[in-house]
């Protein structure tokens, strides 16, 4: 029986940072993981689906060549089983880099299911190690509606969705968060008919009412059948194609026959059989209980990522991660600020956000300063051809601190590390003012619409 010092069961985004951060402290240290390196993010979400956005923005770059001057000769069509077989390449790359990680830390690779047991063992198959710490960080699947069963084939998951065989000429996509909105956007770009449905009454109904109205509006530019305020009753796949049947709050049926339905209604923490009722670990909605430090309430287990409370996001777990190992390390650790999470959609336009929206400050009856901006009138979207979209900026009206960012355009992803860094700061609207932004480039169009908050725009 090999003894560590720390055990992770689960290799994804937060497990193997845990694993690296711990080995990097002094810790002899171990990775328990039952697939393959890297966890769901790298090898079926994250990762591969960009890998696919990527293949559908650069289609309707070649779509458009002429738009840009460029001319080409002949027809320009996707080629599906290519894209597919791209994505997953490069999702396996990204899975043997964090194997080259893990030896280069010198990480003990565990490979099969682990389960932890009493005086701080874990068990994977016949074998039996133990630790003075035990990280549980074993994610998450694809929630399954007990009305509408996935079977692999015409009603899938995300999963099955990275690596259809063929290109569907029709699809259902229930559930309009960031995953199924990438999804919706993917396969729209590559021909498919799409419809989305959506319980709520708009979609990415988490993101700022303002942006989540412009991401409806781009998709029905695109062809996308967007239902909202409605839920699927049922699903029936007796027949070639499948019958999809719609019911809206006002109870309205409407029935849609499609190739593929995607079920993108959230997630289900794996929790199941990996031994916490052998410690009492407390639950609660499905969720592993932990305090600021992911400590359960047994002192040796500790719990991250997804089956914790808190948004089920690879950055998330990553940082949590970080968190709960320099604690256990005796280090000064900060617990993380939640209300400062970064959240980001990839479909065109791109969502990206951070803080309060403008709806939570109406209810809370804060009093702000909101500015906006139009990419329509930024210098770098116009040449770039991209100038679907707008930033929205919030801030706190009697300390100027920056509360909210909001943006929907062309690469606005790469544009909210910026302000989270900021706000994780607290820096006030006119610091921003204060701060020369360089033209031409879309992360202007921040202080553009700081100018905007405080009423001295210029150059819109």
């Amino acid at each position: 029986m090999k003894h560590f010092d720390l055990i992770v069961i689960g290799s994804g985004p937060g497990g193997y940072v845990a694993a690296i951060r711990a080995s990097q402290l002094g810790m002899q240290v171990a990775v328990v993981e039952r697939a393959e390196l890297g966890g769901i993010c790298l090898n079926w979400g994250c990762i591969p689906t960009k890998a696919l956005l990527k293949s559908a923005q650069v289609y309707n770059y070649l779509q458009h060549a002429a738009d840009y001057g460029i001319k080409i000769e002949g027809t320009v069509t996707p080629d599906f089983e290519a894209v597919i077989k791209r994505s997953r390449a490069v999702s396996e790359m990204m899975s043997k880099g964090v194997q080259f990680l893990l030896k280069k830390n010198n990480i003990t690779v565990v490979e099969g299911f682990g389960r932890i047991q009493k005086e701080k063992t874990v068990v994977v198959g016949d074998e039996r190690y133990t630790a003075n710490h035990i990280i549980l960080s074993t994610g998450a699947r694809s929630r399954q509606l007990p009305n509408i069963p996935q079977d692999g084939k015409k009603v899938i998951g995300y999963r099955e969705a990275l690596t259809l065989p063929k290109l569907p000429k029709s699809m259902v996509v229930i559930g309009s968060g960031a995953i199924g909105c990438e999804f919706a956007h993917f396969y729209a770009s590559m021909g498919t008919l799409v419809s989305i449905v959506e319980y709520f009454p708009r979609l990415v109904p988490i993101e700022d009412e303002e942006i989540s109205n412009h991401l409806g509006r781009a998709f029905r530019k695109k062809g996308i059948k967007v239902i909202t305020s409605a839920a699927v009753e049922k699903v029936d796949t007796t027949n070639e194609l499948c019958k999809v049947i719609i019911k809206d709050t006002k109870e309205k049926i409407t029935e849609i026959e499609c190739e593929i339905v995607l079920s993108a209604v959230g997630i289900t923490t794996n929790i199941e059989g990996i031994g916490i009722e052998s410690y009492g670990i407390i639950t609660e909605k499905g969720k592993i209980m932990v305090d600021d430090f992911y400590r359960t309430n047994c002192e040796e287990i500790y719990a991250i990522g997804d089956i914790v409370h808190g948004p089920a996001l690879a950055h998330v777990a990553s940082h949590e991660a970080i968190v709960c190992v320099e604690k256990i390390a005796g280090l000064e650790a900060k617990p993380v600020n939640y209300n400062l999470i970064p959240g980001c959609t990839y479909t065109s336009p791109e969502i990206a956000s951070v803080g309060i929206t403008e709806q939570q400050c109406t209810e809370s009856g804060k009093e702000v300063l909101i500015g906006k901006f139009p990419f329509t009138a930024s210098g770098k979207a116009t040449a770039s051809g991209n100038r679907d979209g707008m930033v929205k900026v919030i801030f706190d009206k009697h300390t100027h601190q920056w509360i909210g960012c909001h943006l929907i355009g062309d690469n606005v992803t790469e544009m909210i590390s910026g302000a989270v860094v900021a706000m994780n700061k607290k820096i006030t609207g006119k610091d921003i003012l204060h701060s020369i932004h360089p033209h031409p480039t879309l992360s202007e169009a921040i202080m553009e619409a700081t100018a905007a908050a405080y009423g001295e725009v210029i150059h819109l």
